[in-house]
């Protein structure tokens, strides 16, 4: 089988038609030719992105479907693109970056971010409905914080922004997109070596060099707005198209069932041969996870196709990863998401679509799921 590009034409919430109903682990064809495999459940998945036979290597994996990713395919990573290495150089950079990211600092955060969100909510009261909510709200409330935590000067965001899409979509001018954020962001570096402020970057500057500083950045300014922008605006679709009433408890439950990430992403390639719910995996096979799929495993979640505000076992999600690659900013986009939905419902509780859900358009091409805008109205 080949790696389907596009969610269930009849709920695109759901998983590809394609794969229901497949074993945990099914033979798969790869944009490139290479037979591999696609695990499509939790305990499949748990084990091998937590077995160190597993590899991140960018030179070692097969891409499930053809997206060019910055430097080219088959190469090793440059400097600083921590996510496609391996221990130990992985643990040098996570290491240096874990601490900025820890529960206790981004609650320190929450009052910053719910300014944020109020100034936000407030100029869309003054423009009055329709809005669009993606580029009056969840775009702008990640975007502002992962540039305050790093450094970078937000009045430059549509240019980030416009690069960012490039990188997540298929088809898209990665190489470009590359070049020109690897050079803005080189040149910040050096401004900021020259005069340190008080942002993570500055913060690293005894540590590493300025390419990877530079990557570094990069990494966690696209992944830091493009993943929670997304969750903001596709959950606010889910819950409106539903008719649910937002609770908090629903973060955990719409990061499982929207499942933004797309098209087998993780990926790990076998050092050695390892068998992996009944099958073997010869070494040098890449193996692609469908956490879409993964995160309806009934073995897990039961009825797992519904939207369940009191879920209790939707913690057990794997959309921020598992393993030493689980997402480094997964406890800052919990606090954004939480600020972010109840902010919005709490100033407009009649909150409704602006249009039919079936004519809002979807991101069926970006590696990251969600919508490209949002139209919302209130009374």
């Amino acid at each position: 089988m080949r790696f389907p590009l596009t969610r269930d034409a009849r709920c695109p919430f759901d998983p590809p038609a394609e794969l229901r109903g497949l074993p945990a682990m099914s033979r798969m064809e790869f944009a490139d030719g290479h037979l591999g495999w696609l695990a499509t459940t939790a305990e499949a998945a748990r084990a091998v992105l937590a077995d160190p036979r597993f590899s991140a290597r960018r030179e070692l994996k097969h891409a499930p479907v053809r997206f060019t990713t910055p430097g080219g395919t088959g190469r090793p990573a440059p400097p600083g693109f921590f996510g496609a290495m391996d221990p130990p150089e992985h643990t040098r950079y996570r290491r240096l970056l874990t601490g900025q990211f820890t529960l206790r600092r981004m609650r320190l955060l929450e009052p910053r971010i719910e300014r944020i969100a109020a100034d936000h909510l407030d100029a869309m009261a003054a423009a009055g409905p329709p809005v669009d909510l993606v580029s009056a709200y969840a775009l702008p409330i990640p975007s502002m914080v992962i540039c305050e935590l790093l450094g970078v000067p937000y009045a430059d965001h549509e240019f980030f922004q416009s690069r960012s899409l490039q990188l997540v979509t298929l088809g898209g001018d990665v190489a470009g997109a590359t070049a020109d954020l690897a050079g803005y962001l080189g040149e910040l570096v050096r401004r900021k070596r020259a005069e340190p402020a008080d942002d993570l970057i500055s913060g690293l500057i005894g540590d590493l060099t300025d390419e990877e500083l530079a990557n570094v950045a990069m990494l966690l300014l696209v992944a830091g707005h493009e993943t929670t922008a997304n969750m903001l605006a596709l959950g606010v679709l889910a819950l409106l198209e539903r008719g649910i009433a937002y609770e908090e408890g629903l973060v955990e439950e719409l990061l499982r069932w929207l499942s933004i990430l797309q098209f087998g992403a993780p990926t790990r390639a076998a050092r050695e041969d390892v068998e992996v719910a009944g099958v073997l995996v010869r070494a040098g096979e890449t193996v692609a996870m469908s956490l879409p799929m993964i995160n309806r495993d009934p073995g897990v979640f039961e009825d797992p196709d519904a939207l369940d505000p009191r879920r209790e076992e939707a913690r057990r999600h794997l959309s921020f990863g598992h393993g030493v690659h689980q997402c480094l900013g997964q406890q800052l986009a919990r606090v954004e998401l939480r600020i972010g939905y109840g902010a919005l419902f709490e100033r407009f509780p009649r909150l409704r679509l602006a249009v039919p859900a079936g004519e809002v358009p979807l991101k069926r091409d970006s590696a990251v799921f969600g919508v490209a805008c949002l139209p919302v109205a209130w009374d």
